[in-house]
C-alpha cells in the first residue's frame, strides 16, 4: 500500500511540473507538441475564431494554460497582463511594472506559466509573480534597479525561466550576470558573479550535458552557462567577436535569439551581419569549442527550428529585409537560400513549419524540407498594426497571432 501511495505521489509530482506554458513552446526551441493538425488551408486560411483587442501594444507571444489566454500588453506607461476567456472576453488585466520607454516601447515579455502562477518581467526590469486565476500579484522583484542592470539599445526582451523552484533573470551590469528567485516567494536564492556587460534581447534556456543541467543565456556580448544549483558561472563564449559592426567592443552585438541544444552541441544566431556559429561541449561540460561559423544564417530576432537534422529560419540583409534560410546542423552547409517577401518569425508542429512575414504580415505553412522553401498555404494577419514581430504559438490546436495591440485565434483542426 505504501509502494502504491509513493508511486501515484510521484506520477502525481510528474504531472504537476507538466503544467506550463512558455516562450517559444515547452522547450523554448520553437517545437510545438501538436497533433493531427490540418497540412493545408483554404485561401481565406484556417478558421478564424477570435479576434482580440485591447491588450496594450507588443511584440509578445501568447500563451494559453487551462483554457485561459494570457498576453502581456503596454498600456499607457505600464506592462499589463490580461487574461482571456475561450470567447475572448478580457477577464482581468493587472500592470506588472513600468514599461520600457526609450525605443519600440511596446511590451515583449511572453508570460511563463507554471502551476497557476505566472511570471513576468516588465520593461524596466520589475519581475513579477501573479496569480493565473484572480490576476493578484503574489510577489514582486525590482530585478533591474537592484542590480543596476545595464541596458543595451533597445531595452530587453526577456521571458522568466522556470528552473525547478528558481525563476531566473538576466540582468547583466555591474553587480552580476544572472539572478535566480524562489519561485514561491520572491527570496533572492543565487547571483552569479558580474561580467560588466549590458543586458541582451534573447531568453534564456536549460540543457543538459550527460546528466549535467546548465543555464544559456545571453549578455550584450557573450554566451554564458550557468549552474541553476548554486549560480556558478561554468564558461562564456565571446561571441561578440564575429561581429563586423562598430563599437562592439564597448556594448557589444544584438543577442536576440534563444540559443538551440542538441546532445552536446549549440547553435547560436544573431542578425546584424553576425554570423551564426556551431559550438561543441567538452566531454565535462565546462568549456566550448567552434564546429563551423556560418555567415549566411544571421538571424534577425525571429527564431529557428531544427528539425531532422536541418535549422529552419530566416536571415538578416538589414532591418528591412531578409530571406529565408536552411542549413545543415552538423556541416553548416547552406541547403537553400530563399527570397519570400522577407524576413520572419518561424515555428514547427506536426510536421509543418508557420512562417509569419515580418513586413507583410502574411503567414505561412511549409513542409519542412532542405529542397526549398514553398508554402503550401498562406494568409494574411488582418487585425493590429505595426512591424509584425510577435512569434506565433501553438496551443490546443490552435494558432496564435499577434499584430501589435491586436490578437487574432485561429483552429488548425478539421
Amino acid at each position: 500500500m505504501k509502494i502504491t501511495i509513493t508511486i501515484l505521489f510521484a506520477l502525481g509530482m510528474l504531472i504537476v511540473q507538466a503544467q506550463q506554458a512558455q516562450w517559444r513552446g515547452p522547450n523554448r526551441d520553437g517545437i510545438y507538441p501538436e497533433t493531427d493538425l490540418l497540412k493545408s488551408w483554404g485561401e481565406t486560411g484556417p478558421a478564424k475564431l477570435l479576434t482580440i483587442e485591447g491588450i496594450g501594444d507588443g511584440y509578445s507571444s501568447a500563451v494559453e494554460f487551462e483554457n485561459l489566454i494570457y498576453v502581456t500588453g503596454k498600456i499607457d506607461s505600464l506592462d499589463y497582463l490580461s487574461a482571456i476567456d475561450q470567447s475572448g472576453k478580457i477577464l482581468w488585466q493587472t500592470a506588472y511594472g513600468a514599461a520600457w520607454t526609450k525605443s519600440y516601447t511596446a511590451s515583449r515579455c511572453t508570460p511563463t506559466i507554471e502551476n497557476n502562477r505566472v511570471y513576468v518581467i516588465s520593461g524596466q526590469g520589475r519581475l513579477a509573480c501573479i496569480d493565473a486565476k484572480t490576476g493578484g500579484e503574489i510577489w514582486a522583484q525590482e530585478v533591474d534597479k537592484q542590480f543596476a542592470a545595464d541596458y543595451h539599445l533597445f531595452g530587453f526582451a526577456e521571458s522568466p525561466l522556470i528552473v525547478d523552484n528558481l525563476v531566473i533573470s538576466v540582468p547583466g551590469g555591474p553587480k552580476t550576470t544572472m539572478v535566480a528567485f524562489n519561485k514561491n516567494t520572491g527570496e533572492l536564492v543565487w547571483q552569479s558573479q558580474p561580467l560588466n556587460q549590458k543586458r541582451s534581447y534573447a531568453a534564456p534556456v536549460l540543457y543538459e550535458h550527460k546528466g549535467i543541467r546548465q543555464i544559456l543565456a545571453f549578455t550584450s556580448k557573450e554566451l554564458i552557462s550557468v549552474n541553476p544549483a548554486n549560480g556558478e558561472l561554468v564558461w562564456h563564449y565571446p561571441y561578440f567577436k564575429h561581429s563586423v559592426e562598430k563599437g562592439v567592443e564597448e556594448i557589444g552585438i544584438n543577442m536576440t535569439n534563444t540559443p538551440i541544444y542538441k546532445e552536446n552541441e549549440i547553435f547560436i544566431t544573431s542578425g546584424y551581419n553576425c554570423p551564426s556559429v556551431m559550438l561543441t561541449l567538452a566531454a565535462d561540460g565546462k568549456s566550448v569549442s567552434e564546429k563551423w561559423v556560418n555567415p549566411t544564417f544571421d538571424c534577425h530576432h525571429h527564431g529557428v527550428v531544427l528539425v531532422d537534422g536541418y535549422l529552419y529560419g530566416s536571415n538578416f540583409y538589414s532591418n528591412a529585409k531578409g530571406k529565408w534560410v536552411c542549413a545543415d546542423w552538423n556541416t553548416g552547409e547552406i541547403m537553400y537560400l530563399t527570397d519570400y517577401e522577407n524576413k520572419g518569425a518561424v515555428i514547427f508542429a506536426d510536421g509543418m513549419l508557420y512562417a509569419y512575414i515580418d513586413k507583410t504580415g502574411t503567414v505561412a505553412l511549409v513542409e519542412p524540407t532542405p529542397k526549398g522553401f514553398e508554402p503550401v498555404s498562406v494568409f494574411k494577419m488582418e487585425a493590429g498594426k505595426g512591424p509584425h514581430w510577435a512569434h506565433p504559438s501553438i496551443y490546443n490546436g490552435k494558432l496564435f497571432i499577434r499584430h501589435g495591440e491586436a490578437l487574432e485565434v485561429f483552429t488548425l483542426k478539421m
